[in-house]
């Protein structure tokens, strides 16, 4: 079944049934995004995803292998941990198909994809996720961008256990006040908060690219919410963007908007009126 077809229905797998993916799940088992159904999901226990699915009014199919699921879908959005992101798109790009990447900042480590995409005639999407904002940098950079900086704020919890942190023993545990643990770009912060700034990667991608763009991360004791503030100076316009995101009980690392946003941009593959650039 081709992904690019309007009038049929596509098939799409999951990589992962977290936060993200379970919320997508249910969305799509539901018949509540027009021109989708769900197909398959890939996940590291599978009996506990069956008894997960057992409500389902249509069960995916439930694979332990990310490889295979472009055997079973037209589309695959991913939803996983972001070492594994090539195992699970590279065999849908290579068949021409449909990912649609949340760990985005994984792009940045395997270019190759990108070329993969172009060659094959598949597509890779990324959504909005956890921010604001993105159809304007995009409109932007179609002009010249001066500067994109952006200010990341998140709750202590969400930033524990980072590569970053643990590398450079920078210790937030039992921090009182506001500590910033990062200055950099995204391209520095991917590879160090792989599971946090998957936001920073996309912002920059839509822009000035991950290495002009500016990025700061800050620990705050008092922020019970993920935010983010963007400043954009261009020859077309100069704005600034603040999002605060409620973060997901089962991954307060992740924002309950993201799989709303995953879910947004699925639809907006198929609908009649789609709104944004």
């Amino acid at each position: 079944m081709s992904q690019n077809s309007f009038g049929s229905v596509q098939r799409v797998a999951l990589a992962g049934l977290g936060a993200i993916g379970l919320q997508v799940a249910r969305t799509l088992d539901a018949g509540k995004i027009r021109g989708f159904e769900l197909a398959a999901v890939a996940v590291r226990d599978t009996e506990k995803a069956k008894k997960t699915l057992s409500d389902f009014q249509r069960p995916p199919t439930v694979l332990d292998s990310v490889e295979s699921l472009a055997e079973y879908a037209d589309l695959v959005v991913e939803c996983a941990p972001a070492r594994i992101l090539p195992q699970i798109v590279r065999p849908f790009l290579n068949a021409g198909k449909t990912a649609v990447v949340v760990s985005c900042g994984a792009l940045l480590e395997n270019e190759d994809l990108l070329q993969l995409a172009r060659d094959k005639g598949g597509r890779i999407i990324v959504p909005t996720g956890a921010l604001i904002g993105l159809d304007a940098v995009a409109a932007a950079a179609e002009g010249t961008i001066y500067s994109v900086t952006m200010t990341t704020r998140k709750p202590v919890r969400g930033l524990l256990g980072a590569p970053y942190l643990v590398e450079n023993n920078i210790d937030i545990e039992n921090i009182q006040e506001p500590m910033r643990v990062f200055s950099g770009t995204p391209r520095e912060a991917a590879k160090g908060f792989p599971a946090n700034l998957n936001v920073a990667v996309a912002i920059s991608l839509a822009g000035i690219g991950p290495d002009k763009t500016k990025l700061e991360i800050w620990a705050d004791p008092k922020h019970e919410r993920n935010s983010h503030y963007i400043k954009v100076e261009a020859d077309s316009a100069n704005f600034s963007m603040e999002i605060e995101n409620v973060p997901s009980e089962a991954n307060p690392r992740t924002g309950q908007i993201t799989a709303y946003s995953v879910i947004s941009c699925l639809r907006k593959l198929t609908a009649p009126l789609a709104v944004g650039s």
